[in-house]
This record gives structure tokens, sequence and C-alpha cells, in this order.
């Protein structure tokens, strides 16, 4: 799924998400709103990663679902 699909469908794949990532809050997946960018954002800021692994743990999911 590409990420204006995942945008267009994000109340459906947000419960995805939170399984994924069980630290981001509900308000937060609520602000990303299936962007990508806001999505990489977050899980640098929460899980410490660099912004390239963030990339391609988005992605990683995003290709999965």
């Amino acid at each position: 799924m590409n990420w204006d699909q995942i945008e267009g469908k994000w109340t459906e794949v947000k419960g995805k998400a939170r399984a994924s990532w069980g630290e981001l809050s509900d308000d937060e997946l609520d602000q990303i709103g299936g962007k990508k960018d806001q999505l990489v954002g977050k899980l640098q800021q929460k899980y410490g990663l660099e912004r390239e692994q963030a990339e391609k743990r988005a992605d990683d999911w995003a290709n999965g679902l």
C-alpha cells in the first residue's frame, strides 16, 4: 500500500499502526493522520531512531499492509 492510500484509509489502518508501535498514543496517531513524514518524526521521537531507520520501518510497515 502506498502512502496516499494509507492517508486515505488512515482510520482503517490506525489500529495496525497502534499494534506495531505501542508507544504512540491515540492522540499522536490522530495527529499523524497517515502522513509518512509525521509518522517518521514520531518514531524518531518515541523510539530514538535515526531518520533513515524510522523511514525504513515506516516503509516496511506500509509495504506489509
